[in-house]
């Protein structure tokens, strides 16, 4: 990751670091915005390492590479196991998305057009804030602000837990089963993007598919795309602008957050949203 965030893109990218989000935890969040940004569209990235390990600064190519393609990127701190357990990491994840609502205009972003991304523990809660709508609403937001979510290589499905760490992280049993994404996918979702690589062996493709075919049984909006050749790791190494021309998966993340946050996309959720809080009429 040091080499690709040496590596990482400079002209015409501002980054603004250490923001403080949560000042009960000292969480920070840094912000990379593209030159004379004005009402673009948003990404919110959560990184992985097994809600245990990780900092927004690993990733800081993440941010320069989609800032420099148009978007204003923030990438927040969580807390870890063994300081915290579920559903804390999500909760966090959920106040950085209240922040970025409230705050991102005055860093050239606009607020109706936020998506969130996420790579493996990251996309889980990524996952977590697209399929259920309590942990926003918990925080005074809405399901309605997000656009669109990608996730990379994420664990949406990996019940029976069997590692100690997991037990831990995701216990007690009782409550294994909600802690789960596709127990709450029911079709109400935001447009979602899953990727997934064959060659993953630390996050089982299964995990992708399993999702990806419970959203559509049920009618929600997702798209999923595979690849043959990547290590878990290399998921999120080609964002990168050094590694981007081994994999289409920046084209893809590129497209489909210019296509969910596009004005006429914009407008269309807007009246569905105005059309379903509209009294029934005789």
């Amino acid at each position: 990751m040091t080499i690709l965030n040496t590596l990482s893109p400079r002209d015409g990218v501002q980054v603004t670091r250490s923001i403080v989000f949560v000042r009960q935890h000292e969480l920070k969040l840094d912000v990379y915005q593209p030159a004379n940004a004005y009402a673009a569209p948003v990404i919110v990235f959560f990184w992985g390492g097994r809600w245990e390990d990780g900092d927004k600064s690993m990733y800081r190519f993440v941010g320069a590479e989609l800032a420099s393609k148009g978007f204003v990127v923030v990438i927040p701190n969580y807390r870890l196991y063994p300081d915290v357990t579920f559903p804390a990491f999500v909760n966090d994840s959920a106040k950085a998305v209240a922040w970025t609502h409230e705050h991102i205009s005055q860093y050239g972003g606009s607020t109706n057009k936020i998506v969130l991304m996420g790579h493996s523990a990251g996309a889980y809660n990524a996952a977590m804030l697209a399929l259920n709508p309590a942990y926003l609403k918990a925080v005074g937001g809405s399901r309605q602000w997000i656009r669109g979510m990608i996730g990379l290589g994420g664990p949406y499905d990996f019940l029976p837990l069997v590692e100690p760490d997991l037990k831990a992280i995701f216990g007690p049993p009782s409550q294994y089963p909600v802690t789960q994404p596709i127990h709450w996918a029911d079709g109400s979702n935001p447009p979602m993007l899953l990727i997934e690589s064959r060659a993953d062996t630390i996050v089982y493709p299964k995990n992708t598919r399993n999702l990806y075919a419970k959203i559509k049984e049920n009618g929600g909006p997702v798209e999923k795309f595979m690849v043959d050749d990547l290590s878990h790791p290399m998921l999120i190494g080609v964002v990168s602008n050094v590694l981007s021309s081994q994999s289409p998966i920046l084209q893809k993340i590129v497209s489909f957050a210019d296509r969910v946050t596009s004005e006429k996309q914009v407008r269309q959720d807007e009246e569905s949203a105005d059309s379903l809080a509209l009294p029934n009429r005789p």
